[in-house]
């Protein structure tokens, strides 16, 4: 089935899904309709925004639904009224039943941001970082009633960089998987892939992060925090408490050496350095965010910040 035969139904809502959306439409696939999650208020001002995928599928003049629940019958209708020959999957958000797993001639095609059967669920991307995985990746599969255990066409793979967060990691991954995606889909469609069932050996779960999870235990390991700091970037920042606000830690460098201070203790010349004694080793802070203000280097906020030095953060 060439592109141009093909009708498409694109799924998907944040701004890791828009690679791909834009890769089916140049690459000339006949995308009949996009479906994203409703408007939502955001940001400080709680203004109602479209998502990144809604803003491209405008762009290109394809008609847009944006149901709350698949599971309605009218929304289902509308989807089925798209006749669709496949439906492509990205971040979508919303649970897929059985009825429109099952609607679609060649099924349901996801680009999940990790190498399954590791890190199913919601936040891959975070939970590679979080693991300390050497490299992540995206896979190319066919949905099923579970969650991400449907059967994989395609998969592939790229290294973590030593300061790459969930937001940089994210960006490299939506790019590879929309190019795996161009490739994977025409031999799907030409019957010319068999999927491979995916193995339960090594199968981990990914759920999404609550804005707790983003406070800093100094009693575990610098490496650990480090790992949390660039994990939980853009959302929901890894945090700790200074003076009775939050102070977010954005980039921190580990220094495994042991300290006899206490976990949360912070040390250095009050100057340029500040480092905070954790469980095992030193964590050196590079960057962080004082509430109510925007990121800055360690040494820019030591300048307006006495006492930090030999105080103790997270009473």
């Amino acid at each position: 089935m060439l592109p141009e035969d093909t009708r498409v139904v694109f799924m998907g809502t944040p701004e890791f899904a828009v690679p791909s959306l834009e890769a089916l439409v140049a690459a000339g696939y006949d995308v009949v309709g996009v479906l994203t999650q409703p408007d939502r208020p955001a940001g400080r001002g709680r203004q109602i925004e479209s998502s990144p995928v809604k803003h491209a599928a405008l762009a290109h003049g394809i008609t847009v639904q944006q149901p709350k629940s698949l599971r309605a019958e009218a929304a289902r209708a509308e989807l089925a009224a798209l006749e669709p020959d496949v439906i492509v999957v990205v971040a979508y958000g919303l649970i897929l039943p059985p009825e429109v797993l099952e609607a679609p001639p060649y099924g349901c095609v996801n680009v999940h941001g990790s190498l399954l059967p590791r890190h199913r669920g919601a936040a891959p991307i975070a939970a590679a970082i979080l693991a300390g995985d050497a490299e992540a990746g995206v896979s190319i599969m066919l949905m099923d009633a579970g969650v991400d255990t449907g059967p994989v066409l395609e998969m592939a793979s790229l290294p973590i960089a030593p300061d790459d967060t969930t937001g940089s990691l994210g960006e490299k991954l939506a790019i590879l998987g929309a190019e795996r995606l161009l490739h994977a889909l025409p031999g799907w469609l030409a019957g010319e892939i068999t999927p491979q069932p995916q193995p339960e050996a090594g199968a981990t779960y990914a759920p999404r992060s609550a804005k707790s999870e983003g406070r800093i235990d100094w009693s575990e390991s610098a490496a650990l925090i480090e790992r949390k700091a660039r994990a939980y970037q853009p959302w929901p920042t890894a945090f700790t408490d200074w003076k009775g606000q939050p102070l977010k830690i954005l980039r921190a460098r580990v220094d495994s050496r042991p300290t006899h201070a206490t976990p949360g203790q912070v040390l250095g010349d009050g100057k340029r350095t500040a480092g905070v004694a954790t469980g095992r080793g030193i964590l050196w802070l590079e960057e962080v965010q004082p509430a109510g203000k925007k990121p800055m280097p360690v040494g820019a906020f030591l300048q307006g910040a006495p006492g930090f030095v030999d105080s103790r953060l997270g009473d």
